[in-house]
């Protein structure tokens, strides 16, 4: 089994940021796409999940896509016109399909700072 997760933290504010949807797309190498998953941070800013090692292509790429625009839409109702930024996509490998893989990212508007800690 492979874990995801993530910890979404709110560089403007200076803390988590919950309520972020947040989707789990595979890239197959033929070029096809699907949603592994899609599911919101909890308040304290985390996800994780859980995925059957069987389910994971070792040679596919995923995207993690936060949809950071409607989070900061709502927590700076005034910087609507000068955010461009709507999503935040993370493109991976999970070479191994029983490890972990978090991916925290401190977000702003426009812009993020990500890292990979197993």
């Amino acid at each position: 089994m492979a874990i995801v997760s993530t910890h979404t933290l709110d560089a403007v504010h200076g803390t988590h940021a919950g309520g972020i949807a947040i989707t789990l797309v595979k890239l197959a190498k033929d070029g096809s796409r699907g949603i592994v998953f899609r599911k919101e941070t909890d308040p304290g800013g985390r996800l994780l999940e859980e995925i059957d090692a069987v389910a994971i292509d070792t040679q596919a790429q995923y995207e993690l896509v936060f949809e950071t625009g409607p989070y900061f839409a709502a927590h700076l109702p005034d910087r609507e016109h000068r955010q461009i930024v709507s999503e935040v996509v993370l493109r991976f490998a999970m070479p191994d399909a029983k490890a972990r893989y978090h991916l925290p990212v401190i977000l702003a508007p426009n812009g993020y700072s990500v890292w990979w800690s197993s």
